[in-house]
């Protein structure tokens, strides 16, 4: 029940079709009695920087969670952010400090490596290649690179953004083997679909399974249907794969976490969660 009370956390982006954290965190409050409510706010792109500042003006606001199209652009918009924003250049995650600052994170990256880990693939050692260079791409290539990747290939369709990223990396990880020209996933050991292809009916996919080898691990943050036609692509080929909603599951504590609030386990929210697609 949302009253008076009730402490908001706005979910920003568009389009809202897509969203699913609301039915993971609104089952997990209501079981634990907590009186927050996620809520879904459909923003465009050229509203987005007015509309920010004028969210935390609200009296019982708890925080935001930043998805497509703002996850890049947002950063320019807060006051303090994170070593993780500073790296990708994107965040996910934002609160309003006692003195009335913006405070920004990112989970999106830690959230994917730890699904990934969780079903026994470590990063450490590993070559990754991450297809999309925007905001969750550009996270999970952090994430990856902080746990111990060794060979990492980013690539987007506009290669500046692709270079930049690899540029950030290189800056952060001087160890570590960047490269931004291969969109072929053959010989990695992670790949991982990281643009909006598999959301609208028709998308190519994001690369060519062709010569995957079945060792490989393919990833996707994808979350319009549980199995996209990239995962059915990839498991027919006897690849080991991530549904898109498994990062939201291993972010959430994390997310909790930042806002304040009382967190859980991944299995629990699962436990709890009404998605529907």
């Amino acid at each position: 029940m949302i009253s008076g009370h009730t402490k908001l956390i706005a979910h920003l982006g568009v389009p809202t079709e897509s969203f699913k954290a609301p039915m993971i965190y609104n089952p997990y409050f209501a079981d634990r009695d907590i009186d927050v409510c996620v809520m879904p706010m459909g923003c465009e792109a050229a509203d987005f920087p007015a509309f920010l500042p004028l969210v935390f003006r609200l009296t019982n606001i708890a925080g935001a969670l930043i998805t497509m199209p703002h996850k890049v652009s947002v950063v320019d918009l807060l006051d303090e952010v994170s070593t993780t924003v500073k790296v990708c250049g994107a965040c996910n995650a934002v609160k309003r400090d006692a003195g009335g600052r913006l405070i920004g994170d990112m989970f999106d990256g830690e959230g994917f490596v730890r699904g990934v880990e969780h079903k026994g693939r470590s990063f450490a050692g590993a070559s990754v290649i991450v297809v999309g260079a925007g905001g969750v791409g550009s996270a999970i290539a952090a994430s990856a690179a902080k746990a111990g990747a060794t060979r990492l290939a980013v690539t987007d369709a506009r290669a500046a953004s692709a270079e930049r990223l690899a540029t950030n990396l290189k800056a952060h990880y001087p160890t570590l083997t960047v490269e931004t020209e291969t969109r072929d996933p053959a010989g990695f050991d992670i790949a991982v679909n990281a643009t909006p292809m598999g959301m609208t009916p028709g998308d190519p996919l994001p690369m060519d399974l062709t010569h995957v080898d079945r060792s490989t691990f393919i990833g996707e943050v994808v979350m319009k249907a549980e199995e996209t036609p990239f995962l059915a692509a990839a498991r027919a080929k006897g690849c080991s794969t991530q549904i898109g909603t498994d990062m939201l599951f291993e972010q959430i504590p994390a997310y909790l976490e930042f806002f304040d609030l009382p967190s859980t386990t991944p299995d629990d929210l699962r436990r709890l969660a009404k998605i529907k697609y």
